[in-house]
């Protein structure tokens, strides 16, 4: 291993290298844990440190991070406290999840640090919101998404860096090839020679390199951040690489040849590293020792603080307060349990138009992406003059792809953005459900992270479209903790709870009836308003039974009691 310091100070090279030794030594620690039955479960990342500390010192401390199970040097370099560290993978309640999560399943907004779900891929669209953000406030910053080489095989890998591509995003999307994804060998999960050629096929610029020398990392990893910022272009990395243990402790390793264990031993970071400053006369034997016993020192510290506490106790009032971020609606604009008079009549396709062109000048954060929503103005002409009025920036036609523009829209919610997402027809969000169900819906319980997406969903049949743009998939999510589902029968509370949804920094599907885009109006106040969730429409006419329903539905049931004459009531869900 070619070591080469080239400029860096002599005590930025030892600053490196004790952010290596710290993940390294809390892994050994971890593993004597879970020997000792202390802990009950451990991904381990020993061999792989020099990616992710190297990745993490190359970019500054207020760049977002995407990691995976494998980057515990993510989280050290940034300076998370390690009791709360140790918490957390204990499940504590003071760990970064309350106690609901385990493992690296956390993040830190204090530390830029975007908490990963189980399911590879859905990380790296993340990465292409919060670059966005960058991007439209012309901020000079890049985000950084960790895969890898099992996650390659996702489509969301492909998505994400095709939107990137295609959005000229300053985006580094780093490959940890490490030969496994689990127990399957790489040469079971593609046939190109490297992964790094995937770069060329999306237009942008990538190189493999030695995952494992720490120097050459940081020095790859700075000098792609420079060429992103600079060129407004997102870059791959593949870092070659090893994985040392299983995928997690209770895996094994028996499906690895033996070989490659003494192979790859032999090109270890932080032995290779610490070695190489050795032959500078920069470290000693007592210097490391000195250092290794202040971070033992700290470790015992930190674990003595988490075996202290107390087992968690569940709170059902907490638990369901956390569910969505709390928020107050500025002091101009309240809510109202129903729309406003007026005498101005509007179709519910113009009334949702008219919403969300007033939030588009409420907040000069928002943005609508989806596919042809600039120029040609989205299938049902919601968004026609839009491009014009505010600009492609915020105005972003996407690739054919759901899923990306999910965890985009994700992204720019990260870095303070607001984002309305158009599925084109509510029938197609199944290729985006993992990001809605699992990222969008749990982001705030799992690490109190806001989800200020609106997802908008033209829905329902009558209007002769088939089978897969017919469908009412709004069941699918009703099930789903975490997310608000709007669904309005009138233009005027469309309107009104379409700028609800988007004032509310949670995840709203907002559900509308194709057949009602153009067939029904009614009385829509010209100025902006608000209507509160949760509050049902009563249609009073008579005591004789009552019908529950929502949308089209609602129009149904009244057509029905005036045609024979009935006496009943219909209440109108609004929200489900």
């Amino acid at each position: 291993m070619q070591f080469n310091k080239k400029n860096l100070p002599n005590q930025q090279l030892i600053d490196t290298y004790k952010s290596l030794l710290l993940p390294r030594m809390i892994e050994e620690k971890m593993l004597v844990l879970l020997r000792q039955g202390k802990i009950s479960k451990w991904f381990s990342g020993i061999g792989q440190e020099a990616i992710a500390v190297g990745a993490t010192l190359a970019l500054q401390q207020d760049e977002w991070i995407m990691p995976l199970h494998r980057n515990l040097g993510v989280f050290t370099t940034r300076k998370m406290p390690l009791s709360k560290l140790f918490m957390q993978w204990q499940g504590n309640k003071e760990g970064y999840s309350k106690g609901r999560e385990r493992s690296f399943h956390f993040g830190s907004a204090a530390h830029f640090v975007c908490g990963m779900i189980s399911h590879l891929g859905p990380q790296l669209a993340i990465a292409d919101g919060v670059s966005l953000a960058y991007k439209l406030k012309g901020e000079q910053k890049v985000s950084l998404a960790f895969t890898g080489d099992g996650g390659t095989s996702e489509g969301d890998f492909h998505e994400a860096l095709n939107v990137a591509a295609v959005w000229d995003l300053p985006v580094i999307f780093l490959i940890e090839n490490n030969g496994y994804g689990l127990s399957t060998p790489t040469n079971e999960q593609y046939r190109c020679t490297n992964l790094v050629d995937k770069a060329k096929g999306y237009g942008m610029e990538g190189i493999q390199i030695d995952g494992n020398n720490i120097l050459e990392v940081y020095d790859t990893i700075k000098g792609v951040r420079d060429y992103c910022i600079k060129n407004q272009k997102p870059y791959l990395i593949e870092c070659m690489t090893f994985r040392m243990r299983g995928h997690e402790e209770a895996s094994g390793v028996k499906y690895v040849p033996e070989h490659l264990f003494e192979e790859w031993g032999k090109k270890d970071p932080l032995s290779n590293y610490e070695s190489y400053l050795k032959e500078l006369g920069i470290l000693s034997d007592a210097i490391i020792d000195q250092y290794k016993k202040e971070f033992l020192a700290e470790i015992e510290v930190g674990l003595e603080t988490t075996f202290a506490e107390e087992e968690v106790v569940p709170d059902l009032a907490e638990e369901m307060n956390d569910m969505y971020a709390p928020f107050e609606f500025a002091n101009d604009f309240q809510c109202a349990d129903s729309a406003p008079e007026s005498d101005r009549d509007l179709r519910l396709v113009d009334a949702i138009k008219e919403g969300l062109e007033q939030s588009m000048v409420r907040h000069d954060n928002l943005v609508i992406m989806g596919q042809d929503v600039a120029e040609y103005g989205g299938v049902f002409k919601i968004t026609d003059g839009f491009l014009e009025k505010f600009g492609k920036g915020r105005v972003r036609n996407t690739p054919i792809t759901e899923s990306s523009i999910l965890g985009a829209g994700y992204g720019l919610s990260i870095a303070k953005q607001k984002a309305v997402v158009e599925m084109q027809f509510a029938d197609f969000v199944t290729c985006g459900y993992n990001q809605i169900v699992n990222n969008l819906a749990k982001s705030h319980y799992r690490w109190g992270q806001p989800a200020d997406v609106v997802v908008r969903m033209p829905t329902g049949a009558g209007v002769q479209a088939g089978p897969f743009h017919s469908q009412s998939t709004e069941a699918w999510f009703y099930h789903v903790p975490g997310l608000k589902i709007y669904y309005p029968s009138t233009p005027a509370d469309a309107k009104g709870l379409l700028m609800r949804a988007i004032e509310d920094p949670n995840p709203v599907l907002f559900f509308e009836h194709k057949l009602l885009y153009r067939s029904v109006s009614g009385g829509v106040a010209a100025a902006p308003y608000l209507i509160e969730e949760g509050k049902a429409t009563v249609h009073d006419h008579g005591d004789d039974f009552c019908i529950v329903t929502y949308g089209w539905g609602v129009h149904k049931a009244l057509d029905c009691i005036k045609e024979h004459n009935l006496n009943g009531r219909v209440i109108d869900l609004r929200t489900l």
